[in-house]
């Protein structure tokens, strides 16, 4: 067990470390390149940081696994959400971008609702997602790409900040690192957090929902913390947005196009925790400051994650 501990405190450093240099490569893409870095949080970042649930996924849908499928992809988005979002906005209130409030988060809102419409067969009597289910949501995941990058035609760069220009190879060589030290890290959080618990008896439902859930989650919990202490609030909430939307459209989607995946009718309650979160957020923007998540919004956030685990938790004994 001293082996597993040791192997997990290492885990966090290579999170922490691989998302320092990923914010610190993508916020001098954006610079060099005079590209939005919301745009570079919701593209780049978010795919980088939603790898560890993609494996994950991969590997469950073939192997048959479709509750591991749904609640990895669910508790995963729940805790960025509620967990993540929260944690980064007592750190330090959030300023959003308006093209976040009106566009991503209400996009991220619709991909919740486009999964609760597959899964539920609301059009069809088939109880799971199928390949054709998949190829809709990686559709409709080709359609927030092609918004991103003609976001970025329509934006007219203002002047930036003057830093230190890092070349070319520099910029990739910090993004490609930081990618791998998130991914190998989160998966050594994962497994050893997995043994850790069988060690002490906890069900493996729990495990699923909160370790794996939060585990695969933990690369946007240390980037979007990482950019927040940066004051790089786009990328962090970006991050967020973007890997919610991702994990819906790309990681599922993929996953049903490998193999049709079973639905439990048990997550419809993750899906409506995850839209009720949403549209606080949504709402939240228009209350005090103008386009700004403040601490105690962040705190009401945190805590509506503290309650879904406990009566997670609760169910289980």
């Amino acid at each position: 067990m001293t082996i597993q501990i040791l192997l997990l405190i290492l885990g966090f450093a290579m999170l922490i470390k691989g998302a320092d240099w990923l914010v610190d490569g993508g916020a001098a893409l954006a610079r060099k390149y005079r590209i939005p870095e919301l745009a570079i949080g919701l593209t780049i970042i978010a795919f980088g940081t939603s790898m560890p649930e993609m494996v994950v996924n991969v590997f469950a849908a073939y192997n048959g696994h479709a509750d591991i499928v749904y609640g990895n992809i669910l508790g995963s988005n729940i805790f960025n959400l509620l967990a993540i979002l929260g944690i980064v906005g007592l750190i330090s209130p959030l300023i959003v971008q308006a093209s976040t409030v009106w566009k991503e988060i209400p996009l991220s809102l619709v991909a919740v609702v486009m999964l609760y419409i597959l899964s539920n067969s609301i059009f069809t009597q088939n109880e799971l997602l199928t390949r054709w289910d998949g190829i809709i949501l990686l559709v409709m995941f080709a359609g927030f790409l092609y918004y991103v990058f003609r976001q970025l035609k329509k934006e007219n760069i203002a002047s930036v900040e003057k830093h230190k220009e890092r070349t070319t190879f520099k910029i990739i060589l910090f993004l490609v690192l930081g990618l791998i030290l998130l991914v190998l890290g989160g998966r050594l959080v994962v497994s050893n957090s997995v043994k850790i618990a069988e060690f002490f008896g906890i069900s493996q439902t729990i495990i699923g929902l909160t370790i794996v859930a939060a585990g695969t989650s933990l690369p946007e919990l240390a980037t979007s913390v990482v950019a927040a202490l940066k004051k790089n609030n786009d990328i962090a909430v970006g991050n967020i947005i973007g890997s919610n939307i991702f994990n819906i459209f790309f990681v599922l989607g993929l996953s049903a196009l490998i193999k049709p995946i079973e639905f439990n009718f048990k997550f419809n309650f993750e899906m409506y925790l995850l839209s009720l979160g949403t549209i606080l957020v949504f709402i939240a923007m228009f209350l005090g400051k103008k386009r700004q998540l403040d601490r105690w919004e962040a705190g009401i956030l945190f805590l509506m994650y503290v309650g879904y685990t406990i009566l997670l938790i609760n169910q289980q004994i």
